[in-house]
């Protein structure tokens, strides 16, 4: 079944992908503000009860419906329910536009339209950064784009799933990315007071969920890039600053692909801001190369391969538990 929707879920997005500001989106965002302004007093235990409700709640609403289904109607309404929330929450057209429109600019020559455009993307102040710095960033945002948008969605609901609990994970592991980012956007524009308690443990429960799926997404990069180079990149990362998810990822994928980003030169990074991933430029290391617009291209057969690999180790799996 999981295989099977997941199939389906990323035919369909590429086929007909979901219209950016749509209803369904747009009903979640609503959510989590009421949640917000309604349970956010200011203290932890205030915190918790509005991200169980922000986060938890519609996990489980999607899997009370899948159970639903599987004693009602059967396994193929459950498998079109699996296939609907996948839509809803996997897939690369809801990001891949704002790489494509970059990729294009700097095919084009137009690197100030090119950083105009990634401004948009991730509103920040890139400045005057030099060609190099921009392909740089743009490698890094899509990685990370691609990770918590595919491969991190894929890992919860592929376990999840695999414990008979459907779709749930699929949910948990967006909306857990969603909500910190939403909230720390919101407080910092003065459009939604959040209290530093609600975004404390926002932060913590999203680096505890991403924290397997991000070695997960790393190891599939080092499988189909340059492996030795990929785990040698993720073990010097790690023995310097082994707390955050997205340096590290950053890191294998600089080793997969031999490039010079972010997290290679022992620097933090996120997707907070471009500041961070300057900073980390100016103490890269000798090895790896510089990364220019041709390496756009390498970085999404990257991304393709390791989504072949997932669909194949994910095929053996069922195959192995239906002869078994």
């Amino acid at each position: 079944m999981s295989l099977l929707a997941i199939v389906l879920a990323l035919l369909l997005e590429q086929a007909r992908p979901l219209l950016r500001g749509n209803v369904l989106h747009q009903g979640l965002r609503n959510w989590v503000r009421w949640v917000t302004r309604s349970f956010d007093a200011g203290q932890s235990h205030n915190a918790w009860v509005a991200w169980l409700l922000a986060v938890l709640a519609p996990a489980l609403l999607v899997l009370g419906l899948h159970w639903l289904l599987v004693e009602t109607l059967g396994w193929p309404f459950a498998v079109l329910w699996n296939v609907a929330v996948l839509y809803a929450t996997l897939g690369f057209r809801q990001f891949s536009f704002h790489f494509t429109d970059i990729r294009d600019a700097l095919d084009a020559g137009d690197d100030d339209l090119a950083r105009q455009l990634l401004a948009q993307w991730q509103q920040v102040d890139p400045g005057q950064l030099p060609r190099a710095e921009t392909v740089r960033h743009v490698i890094e945002y899509s990685v990370l784009a691609a990770h918590r948008h595919v491969f991190g969605v894929l890992a919860w609901y592929s376990v999840l799933a695999a414990f008979g609990l459907g779709p749930a994970g699929a949910v948990l592991y967006r909306l857990s990315e969603f909500v910190p980012r939403y909230w720390k956007f919101k407080d910092k524009v003065n459009d939604l007071p959040v209290s530093e308690a609600a975004q404390t443990v926002a932060n913590a429960t999203w680096h505890a969920i991403d924290w397997l799926p991000a070695r997960i997404t790393a190891l599939g990069f080092a499988v189909v890039g340059s492996f030795e180079d990929a785990i040698e990149a993720w073990r010097n990362y790690a023995v310097q600053r082994n707390t955050d998810n997205d340096g590290l990822i950053l890191a294998a994928t600089a080793g997969a692909v031999n490039l010079r980003l972010g997290p290679v030169a022992g620097a933090a990074f996120g997707p907070a801001g471009i500041g961070g991933a300057a900073e980390a430029t100016r103490a890269a290391p000798a090895s790896g190369q510089v990364p220019e617009a041709a390496h756009l291209r390498t970085i999404v057969g990257l991304v393709w391969r390791t989504v072949v690999m997932w669909i194949i180790l994910l095929a053996l799996l069922t195959l192995a538990r239906l002869l078994g």
